[in-house]
Formats: structure tokens, C-alpha cells, sequence
């Protein structure tokens, strides 16, 4: 029989280790994230406020500008805009307002930042939406094809124009494309988003509207696809020679269905995050495209906010932006996470 354990006997406990569920591995990696973001929108907050302070420019005076105005009308004006306050208490005001949903009044505009957001986020929307689609299809459907037909003249001449395009700066090649469709061959308007006075509606204005948006978005397009042909065609080279491609010819499967059915759906997963990542800068990235078109977007606020220098407008602008890029890249991870079981494993 077992002799008895003594008191001085250990008997070591057993201890169970559980494995980390998945819903809280979600939640963690989630909050993180998250708390990342935050902390990155707080920054731009910050940023927002005292980078603007050091650009060259009295507001007061762009104001004034062509007018009789005395030094008394001056300082009031200061006043009124709160200009006269420390720099702290200038910041503290922004951040009462921030806080209350308000983004302050223009100066040039004489109304309130939001509005002026609200009435201008449209165009935006709408020219870098119409261009992200077709960047995202073009560069996609090229980058397949390209990869697949490795070294051949049509991948060299996508690949060089690709890069060609990509290395072209934005505003130059944006007036190109007016020296040459809007000033000589005349096919489209010189800028705005739709023709000056009219009172069309319905269907003609829409086509009207689509005429005046053909330049700016092959122009967004034309400086975006390229990202998306290169990672596709890298990632899908990548997949070529890969066991499973072999086991699909072997199973007498067609080479185009080979590459749709089995080679792209896993290729697609860096090109699916770049897309994610690459939205927020092509509607920050809008300032260069509207000023030079003078469509009636966020862009060419910003840059008539600049030319003032309107404070809380140049403030709100660059808050928005910079938050369309931190919620984008917030969702990139998300869906980096689903696509990719390695990193739900983890």
C-alpha cells in the first residue's frame, strides 16, 4: 500500500492553460486598433491647430484687402475672430468648439466650417469615387493579365506606361489634359462641375456633369492604377508557382480558369488592403485635381482656404481628410485580419 504523504511532502497542482478564445483575441486585437486610431485623430487635432499658425499671412488683412479699413476696424475684426487671444486660448476655443460638433466660422466665407463641408463633401465623394472604381478595375484587371503573360510585350508596355504615369506629377499632367481636350481638341469643359447657368435636370444634367468629370478622373486615374497593376502582378507572380496550380492543370482545367478560379482569389489579398489603404489618400490627395479643374469640391476649399489663410477652415479640411485616412487604414487592418487565417490564428 502507498505510504501516506508527509506535510512536507509537494504535490504539484495541476494548472490548466487555456487557450485564448477567439472572440477575445478579436476583441483585443480590435481595441488596439482602435485605441491606435485615436490616438493618431487626437495627434492630427493638435497638428491641425498650431501648423497653420505658422503660414505666412495675416487673415485680418486678406480680409481687408483691397478696402478702406482703419486700425480700429482692424482690431475689431481681431476681436471678433478672436485673434487678439493668446495662442492658448485660441487652441482652447478650437478645442471647446471640436467638442461640441463645431468646426468655427470661416473668414473668407462668413459661415459656419460645417456647413461649408457638408455643402462641398459631395463633389468630393463623388470624383474620388467615380475614380477609385475605375483605378481599382483597371489596375486589377491589367495586373492579372500582365503577371500571367510574364515578359511579353503587353506586360512590358502596361508595366512601363503604368509606371510612366505614376511617376508623372498630378497637377502637371492635369494641365496637359486641359492644354490639350479642353484648350485645342475642345471635346471638354475647361473646369467647374457643371456648365455655368444652367437649368438642366434629370438625365441632362447628369450627362452634363459627367462631361465636366471626364478629365479629372482619367487624370486620378491615371496617377492611382499603377499601384494596384504592380502589387497585383507581384502578388499573382508570386501564386504561379505554387503545388496547387500544378494540381489544377493536371486536373484538365483550362488555363484562363486556373487563373480566375485559383491563382487570382488568392492573389487578391495585398490588393484588397492596399485598396483600403489607398482610398484616404486619393480623397486627400483631391486637393491638387480640383484646384486644377476648379471643381467645387473639398480640395479647392482647402486651397482657397490656403490662399486667405483661413484658419478654422483650413482646420476643419485637414481634420476631415486626415480622419477619412485614419478610418481607412483602422479598416484595412480589419479586413487584412479576416482575409488572412494566418493572422486569426494568431
Amino acid at each position: 500500500m502507498a505510504e501516506a504523504l508527509s506535510e512536507h511532502d509537494v504535490v504539484p497542482a495541476r494548472i490548466d492553460i487555456d487557450e485564448p478564445r477567439r472572440g477575445s483575441s478579436w476583441l483585443h486585437y480590435i481595441g488596439m486598433k482602435a485605441g491606435g486610431a485615436a490616438v493618431s485623430l487626437v495627434m492630427v487635432i493638435v497638428l491641425g491647430f498650431f501648423a497653420f499658425r505658422i503660414l505666412p499671412g495675416d487673415p485680418v488683412r486678406s480680409l481687408a484687402d483691397g478696402r478702406q479699413v482703419t486700425a480700429e476696424q482692424m482690431d475689431i475684426l481681431r476681436r471678433q475672430y478672436g485673434l487678439d487671444q493668446p495662442l492658448l486660448g485660441q487652441f482652447w476655443r478650437y478645442l471647446t468648439d471640436l467638442f461640441q460638433g463645431k468646426l468655427g466660422d470661416s473668414y473668407t466665407y462668413n459661415r459656419p466650417v460645417m456647413e461649408l463641408i457638408g455643402d462641398r463633401i459631395g463633389p468630393t465623394l463623388l470624383l474620388t469615387g467615380t475614380a477609385a472604381l475605375l483605378s481599382v478595375f483597371l489596375g486589377l484587371w491589367l495586373g492579372q493579365r500582365a503577371a500571367w503573360r510574364r515578359g511579353s510585350a503587353f506586360d512590358k508596355t502596361q508595366t512601363g506606361l503604368a509606371l510612366f504615369f505614376w511617376s508623372v506629377p498630378t497637377f502637371w499632367l492635369g494641365l496637359l489634359m486641359l492644354l490639350i481636350f479642353a484648350g485645342g481638341l475642345r471635346w471638354f469643359p475647361t473646369g467647374g462641375m457643371m456648365t455655368a447657368g444652367t437649368t438642366e435636370t434629370g438625365l441632362a444634367l447628369a450627362v452634363d456633369v459627367g462631361r465636366h468629370m471626364v478629365l479629372p478622373v482619367l487624370t486620378m486615374v491615371a496617377v492611382v492604377y499603377a499601384q494596384y497593376l504592380m502589387v497585383m502582378r507581384a502578388s499573382l507572380l508570386e501564386e504561379m508557382s505554387a503545388d496547387y496550380l500544378v494540381t489544377a492543370r493536371a486536373k484538365g482545367l483550362r488555363e484562363d480558369d486556373v487563373r480566375r478560379r485559383h491563382a487570382v482569389p488568392n492573389a487578391m489579398l495585398p490588393t484588397v488592403t492596399l485598396i483600403f489603404l489607398t482610398l484616404g489618400g486619393l480623397v486627400g490627395g483631391a486637393v491638387t485635381v480640383e484646384t486644377v479643374f476648379s471643381w467645387p469640391g473639398l480640395g479647392y476649399l482647402t486651397f482657397q482656404a490656403l490662399s486667405a489663410p483661413d484658419f478654422p477652415l483650413l482646420q476643419g479640411t485637414f481634420v476631415v481628410f486626415s480622419s477619412i485616412v485614419i478610418i481607412m487604414n483602422f479598416f484595412a487592418d480589419i479586413v487584412y485580419r479576416i482575409l488572412d487565417p494566418r493572422l486569426r490564428a494568431s
